[in-house]
């Protein structure tokens, strides 16, 4: 019998984020391009700063779909540079999602928005992320993105 996994919480991430870039509509929807710069990671196994460096590429679909591209960094209380890529998917019920476009302060538990991510570092002491997959859980706010993000084990 297989194992089932399981999800260890890492860290609660809070991503700042500039005003969007609007591409306009691209092949597969609208596009926009979201500057990270800067927020905080903080947890039982990763602490530090966000750097202000990274984006998130979103396509949004005519369904209503948010589909999230990033790919940012952040430096550890103890001098790691960590890089994250993270892919996930956001999307709900019209009228919350327009509440969230707006940038008001929703409820994340009325719309859906996870992710699964994958870390690497070259630091000795962080190996670990470079072999461990992981899974998020967000909410959006007007200028910035709350996480948690758990590692599959």
């Amino acid at each position: 019998m297989l194992p089932e996994p399981v999800l260890r919480h890492i860290a609660d991430l809070t991503i700042n984020l500039d005003p969007a870039r609007e591409m306009g509509r691209g092949r597969a929807g609208i596009r926009r391009i979201i500057p990270i710069v800067g927020g905080r990671v903080s947890g039982p196994a990763l602490n530090g700063d966000i750097l202000n460096i990274g984006a998130d590429w979103q396509t949004i679909f005519e369904s209503g779909l948010a589909e999230l591209d990033t790919r940012y960094a952040f430096r550890t209380d103890d001098g790691a540079i960590i890089e994250i890529r993270n892919f996930g998917h956001r999307h709900g019920p019209d009228d919350v999602m327009r509440h969230v476009a707006a940038g008001d302060q929703v409820d994340p538990s009325s719309y859906y928005m996870r992710t699964h991510a994958r870390l690497e570092t070259g630091h000795p002491d962080y190996a670990w992320v470079n072999d461990t997959l992981f899974v998020g859980v967000g909410g959006r706010r007007a200028a910035s993105v709350h996480l948690a993000l758990y590692a599959i084990e």
